[in-house]
């Protein structure tokens, strides 16, 4: 009898034991709970995704509130707290805290952006191979014929040209005017709906050069027969991608963690999971889960 009831007591034991614990993980406050938020672009809902996801696997809480509109709504639910991170990119969201900020090198414009920040607000490293600059673009009998492999080689030019712009679709809005080109006044500009028209009016001569403002990844077929022009001297500001979050909210751990991703994603990679959401309906959370698994992330 006397052994029975040891029995029971230490079953007794063990099971508030038990609760005990489940209690005290399920409450741990050590553990954050983080919602990533994404504007209406594909690309900020992929961003979103592929953070959030990144986040959880360091044993983080997260969720990901999605549908929140332009920059100035996604970044008003950052400042109130409703959301604690958002992908951006570096030259937009410098342009759109300093208008008159000048700096367009990526190191530059890391540096400046990170001085622009609002109190409490900070960034981790830069996605260096993941370059969302837009692109110049000339035909390839121009570019061969007056020896024009760089936008640096078009500047003196520029002002007896009429360029076409288009807006790739898909990444994060681009400021007002950031298509300009640093150094390079075109005669005049003509919009286009989308990069079919605009390389129709290349190859026809309606225009003599092209902006498109994304990288051409984005947009499959666009550069036949088109001259990509190389921008080595960043006469159009460096876009990479990046993480900006509320200060306090990480540790070592996971900052570490958003900046293996910074360290592998690059620019094919993003725009292979724009067109996947974009052109075939795939989810978001699916695209970021099979890159974040094929980078051991």
């Amino acid at each position: 009898m006397v052994v029975a009831a040891s029995v029971r007591m230490m079953a007794r034991s063990l099971v508030i034991a038990a609760v005990t614990v489940a209690v005290s993980c399920g409450n741990d406050a050590s553990v954050p709970f983080i919602t990533v938020g994404a504007g209406d672009s594909v690309e900020s809902a992929v961003l979103a995704e592929i953070y959030a996801g990144a986040l959880a696997r360091t044993g983080a809480r997260t969720a990901v509130q999605s549908g929140l509109g332009g920059r100035s709504n996604y970044l008003a639910a950052l400042d109130a707290d409703r959301v604690q991170l958002v992908g951006e990119h570096t030259g937009a969201l410098l342009a759109y805290l300093d208008e008159h900020a000048a700096a367009r090198l990526p190191q530059k414009v890391e540096a400046a952006l990170s001085a622009a920040l609002p109190e409490g607000l900070v960034v981790s490293d830069i996605a260096d191979g993941a370059d969302l600059r837009p692109r110049v673009l000339l035909t390839e009998q121009m570019s061969t014929v007056d020896s024009v492999r760089s936008i640096g080689d078009l500047i003196p030019r520029c002002g007896v040209l009429t360029v076409g712009v288009v807006s790739a679709p898909g990444p994060l809005p681009l400021p007002a005017g950031s298509d300009q080109v640093t150094g390079c006044a075109f005669a005049s500009t003509v919009a286009f709906p989308d990069s079919a028209a605009l390389r129709k009016a290349l190859l026809d001569g309606q225009v003599q050069a092209g902006v498109l403002t994304g990288p051409p990844e984005l947009t499959p077929g666009v550069t036949d027969g088109i001259t990509v022009l190389t921008d080595d001297d960043y006469a159009v500001r460096a876009e990479n991608v990046l993480p900006l979050f509320r200060k306090g909210l990480l540790d070592q751990q996971r900052i570490k963690k958003l900046n293996y991703v910074a360290g592998e994603l690059r620019t094919d990679d993003l725009a292979v999971m724009i067109r996947r959401v974009r052109d075939e309906g795939a989810a978001p959370g699916e695209v970021a889960r099979t890159w974040l698994d094929a980078h051991a992330l």
